[in-house]
């Protein structure tokens, strides 16, 4: 069988072209991505600056100066330093849990920011079920902590990574029937309790729309819940240095310590991010929307500047929110265990259950 040149040469640039537009679906599918990790770790950088520097003016201190302008490269300067140092391994643990945990902190809580939306219709993953998602994943992050404290090999990381799954468990559940309170109402208006849904759901009556005037209870408890999924003072008794010299993480150093580090931001800004999300009214700006359109004449400039503005105004809220869990830390007393688990089971539990019960009945109500 003879085939002609021409013909091999068409079927060659017809895989070429295959292989480029494969190339080119690859590279629009990871430079979303790219810059949302880049955007998260330039937010964990300004969360590591600002509560330097908030807690510096608490303790009427100087704060970071030295390392660039302000001293807004301190943070980058630490990262570095836990870059080159040396990694050391327990004699006695086990290896493979021991660098394991780390990982599965970091990524379990990296997922979560596929469903936050930042600006309407921007978001990597627009799932029907993005806020229960986020719960489902930050799951996870116990997990990573408990190997860590297992694969330790010593007595207090392995009740820290104890306490780490304790806390978790008793504030998710508080954390989850809140989320699903306002997930109902967002049912009831668009049949989706998508992130992006929630946040429309909340756009209707402007500043007074937020579920913040509806769900007050509910904020309060969504509040102090995160601040235990964050291990925040006054709930950081995974990691209290006082008992348990520094918890899960007393046998890690260098890159893996500074991954427990750069794990406990990323989940304070995410959880701030679904407080903005959830109760804030996310992208959506307090005024009515023509007055919003008309001065910043977003109808003529397109929707480039639309989304700008949108994730300007989003993560404003989030770092105004951000002082709260910072001035929270450097102004309250620790906890001790017993008391911890009394508020999570006994008190936020029912309060939690029973707001939603609320919730319910007046969306049978309102039909």
């Amino acid at each position: 069988m003879i085939i002609d040149t021409p013909e091999v040469q068409d079927i060659d640039s017809f895989s070429r072209l295959e292989f480029l537009k494969g190339v080119y679906g690859i590279i629009w599918l990871l430079i979303p991505i790219l810059t949302l990790v880049l955007g998260i770790t330039i937010g964990v950088l300004v969360i590591v600056w600002l509560e330097r520097e908030i807690s510096a003016g608490i303790q009427q201190r100087i704060g970071p100066e030295y390392a660039g302008p302000l001293g807004v490269l301190q943070a980058l300067a630490d990262g570095t330093k836990l870059l080159f140092k040396e990694n050391l391994f327990p004699s006695r643990g086990d290896t493979r849990l021991f660098s394991i945990g780390p990982s599965i902190a970091v990524i379990s809580i990296l997922v979560s920011y596929l469903v936050v939306p930042f600006g309407y219709r921007l978001v990597l993953a627009d799932l029907n079920i993005g806020v229960f998602l986020w719960i489902a994943i930050s799951s996870i992050a116990p997990i990573g902590l408990l190997m860590s404290g297992y694969g330790s090999n010593n007595k207090y990381s392995f009740l820290g990574g104890l306490r780490a799954a304790a806390q978790s468990i008793s504030y998710e559940i508080p954390l989850t029937l809140c989320v699903l309170s306002i997930a109902l109402r967002a049912i009831r208006l668009s049949n989706s309790p998508s992130t992006i849904d929630i946040v429309e759901a909340q756009s209707k009556y402007g500043f007074w729309g937020w579920n913040l005037w509806r769900q007050p209870i509910g904020f309060i408890i969504f509040l102090i819940s995160s601040l235990a999924e964050c291990e925040r003072l006054p709930f950081d008794l995974p990691e209290a240095e006082e008992e348990l010299v520094a918890g899960y993480q007393t046998e890690y150093s260098g890159i893996k310590f500074g991954l427990f580090y750069v794990a406990s931001y990323l989940n304070l800004l995410v959880s701030s991010l679904f407080v903005t999300v959830l109760y804030l009214g996310g992208w959506n700006i307090s005024i009515p929307d023509i007055y919003v359109s008309g001065f910043f004449e977003i109808n003529k400039l397109g929707g480039v500047f639309e989304a700008t503005i949108g994730i300007f105004i989003t993560l404003t809220k989030t770092y105004l929110f951000l002082f709260i869990p910072i001035t929270t830390r450097w102004t309250l007393p620790r906890l001790r265990m017993d008391q911890l688990l009394n508020l999570g089971w006994k008190f936020l539990l029912p309060i939690a259950l029973g707001n939603l019960l609320l919730t319910t009945s007046s969306q049978l109500f309102s039909l």
